[in-house]
Parts: structure tokens; sequence; C-alpha cells
């Protein structure tokens, strides 16, 4: 198959059972039938779960920050993102 935007060869990946063309010059992406479904059952999976319970907040001791974490601008805690499976299914 070919990219309908630069007439290349599309290339072939699989993410997590998931086929996905994808064109290397323009980076465009296609999915085949149901490939679409997949991703958004596995989306709406990945949200349902409800988020665990944070522990009591604690001063953390400046110059040394909280496990998992970094400071930010100003000596304020960052929270790292939680990752999606999206990025591991995107990533090429």
């Amino acid at each position: 198959m070919q990219c309908p935007h630069c007439r290349v060869p599309l290339s072939i990946a699989e993410r997590q059972g998931i086929e996905v063309d994808y064109c290397p010059q323009c980076r465009g992406v296609w999915l085949d039938r149901g490939e679409l479904d997949k991703i958004i059952e596995r989306s709406a999976r990945q949200f349902e779960a409800p988020p665990p319970p944070r522990p009591a907040p604690q001063q953390p001791q400046y110059g040394t920050p909280p496990q998992g974490g970094q400071w930010g601008e100003h000596g304020h805690y960052k929270h790292k993102k939680r990752k999606s499976f999206l990025e591991d299914v995107f990533d090429f």
C-alpha cells in the first residue's frame, strides 16, 4: 500500500497487538478496520480504574526531591506524568 499523501510505500509496525501502517516520510498513520476500535477500547479500560489513594502530603526536605519525582522551578515538586499505552502504540 502507498501513502496517499507522499506516494511512498507504507511501513507496518505491530504495537501491543495492533497493526499500524505508517509513512516513513510524512509520518502519517493509517489503521485497518477494527484497529481504531481496539485502541479506543484499551484507552477506555486504562482510564476506568480509579487512581490509587494519595498518601498524606509531607513537607519534603529542601534539596532532596521525593522518590519518583523531581523539583521544578521555584522549589515546587513536579509530579511524574502517567504514561499512556498510546505512547507505545504510536512511538515509531
